[in-house]
């Protein structure tokens, strides 16, 4: 079974993105374009729109117009739209707009005057709408009619696509579609990231719903520009020092015409603007920009080597001797659950020690059998497994003295002839000597006891094993 949701991502160690000019934060700026595309019985919808206005918890009217929500929209179109673009324009901030596609037809001015700013014009869907119950043939041609309708109204195709209202299947129809730079539908991350669909791999640039100025549309969100003034600079500072400790990031600022355009916010805008530009070492670019530089600077990597994506065959192949001749282990967590964070060498442990100790004393037991006495019969005629080999060389026990042979041999088996089953120890995490003293101090312990401490060691041999295969 396999489990598709990414809980790990880039993990403790996220990649260096290596920003223009070494930037230490790249902070994004996106204006979704929506006025004239939202919910309105004029426009062939069931209901009146709802969604993010100076109307908190309204509610749709079935079959009716309502005039004040429109009127709110329209002020978005005629009168936020221009205070936002003087503001974005006089201080040369690169933005990208989510257009929709029918909003975007019903503003040729606001259209022209984005295309003269150099901004990038990303779709934002066919209409303003939920997409969540469309059928995936329905949401797959507004998606094509969204194509369409943006490379007639703005005279080129978009390269990027960002849904808002989406399903879930909304980022596998777009990646299908296909001639996308990046899809943002997705808040995952601090970084863009590859997301892979049916064989191919889609860059993903993450969005944001927490830095977006919707937040003062919301039961739970901003009340004056001071907040968001407040926030805004709380991010962008945790971020910058993050990039220069080593960890650059991207910070993305959600703004819409008919809030941020609003004379009592938009002075908050204006005053993150100038404290960012009063910094070092920050990028300000389109979306588009941060998606030419990551595809150059981090290309997507090959998938069919990820545990999480092979075969059963494969995967007992590779894994099947990380739990010393017990191939069912690996087995049973091929069938159990497999998602991207079991690609790494902790994900992976974690997924086969799993089993290791969901299974019974006996069957435990057949494991810690199946592994060699230190410095044995099987050692000495060299029929180890190889990782069994490598480990016992790393600490010279295939190297050993006459007298020091003797007594791994005399300790072997007291060991045995008390326990049941041979000494375990993770070698690479041991000399010779350190072995050796392991193995009188444990030998005195009782059979519970150790028992316990060879299972652990067995799952610690089994970490180690995968960190040599894969990335930690």
């Amino acid at each position: 079974m396999r489990y598709c949701r990414d809980m790990h991502g880039y993990g403790q160690t996220p990649p260096r993105a290596a920003w223009p000019d070494d930037a230490r934060v790249a902070v994004q700026f996106v204006l979704n374009y929506e006025e004239g595309g939202e919910n309105c019985v004029l426009h062939g919808d069931a209901a009146s729109e709802a969604f993010l206005s100076e109307i908190v918890g309204a509610a749709q009217w079935p079959g009716q117009r309502h005039w004040n929500m429109e009127s709110i929209y329209e002020y978005g179109a005629r009168a936020g739209f221009w205070r936002l673009h003087r503001l974005l324009t006089e201080r040369n901030v690169p933005v990208t707009v989510y257009g929709v596609a029918t909003a975007l037809k019903r503003s040729p001015a606001q259209v022209a005057a984005m295309i003269e700013a150099g901004w990038e014009i990303a779709s934002h869907g066919l209409k303003w709408v939920e997409h969540k119950d469309m059928k995936p043939e329905e949401e797959r041609e507004a998606i094509a009619e969204a194509i369409r309708l943006h490379t007639l109204v703005t005279g080129e195709r978009p390269r990027g696509w960002y849904t808002g209202r989406c399903s879930v299947n909304t980022v596998d129809l777009v990646a299908e579609a296909g001639g996308f730079d990046y899809i943002s539908d997705t808040y995952a991350d601090d970084l863009p990231y590859w997301y892979e669909h049916d064989g191919r791999q889609q860059l993903i640039i993450p969005y944001t719903l927490d830095a977006n100025d919707m937040r003062f549309a919301t039961p739970q969100g901003f009340n004056s520009g001071d907040q968001f003034f407040t926030y805004l600079k709380d991010s962008f500072d945790a971020l910058y020092a993050e990039g220069k400790a080593g960890s650059p990031k991207m910070m993305s600022i959600g703004l819409h015409c008919r809030l941020m355009g609003r004379p009592g916010r938009v002075m908050a805008l204006a005053r993150f603007i100038h404290y960012i530009q009063s910094h070092e070492k920050v990028w300000i670019p389109r979306r588009v920009d941060i998606a030419e530089h990551w595809a150059r600077t981090h290309p997507p990597q090959p998938l069919a080597d990820r545990p999480s994506q092979m075969s059963e065959e494969a995967f007992v192949q590779h894994f099947g001797d990380i739990f010393e001749h017990s191939p069912w282990i690996a087995r049973r967590a091929w069938a159990d659950e497999l998602s991207p964070a079991n690609d790494t060498a902790i994900g992976l442990a974690a997924a086969l020690t799993f089993q290791f100790r969901a299974a019974s004393d006996e069957q435990r037991l057949g494991v810690l059998v199946a592994h060699p006495d230190l410095a044995g019969k099987l050692a000495q005629a060299k029929r180890l497994t190889a990782s069994s080999t490598d480990e016992q060389a790393s600490a010279g026990l295939d190297a050993l003295t006459d007298e020091e042979r003797a007594r791994f041999t005399d300790l072997n088996e007291r060991y045995v002839r008390k326990f049941g089953f041979p000494f375990i120890i993770a070698v690479r995490d041991n000399t010779k000597s350190s072995i050796l003293a392991a193995f009188e101090k444990r030998i005195a312990h009782d059979r519970d006891a150790e028992f316990a401490t060879a299972c652990k060691q067995v799952e610690r041999i089994g970490l180690l094993r995968l960190k040599a295969l894969l990335p930690a």
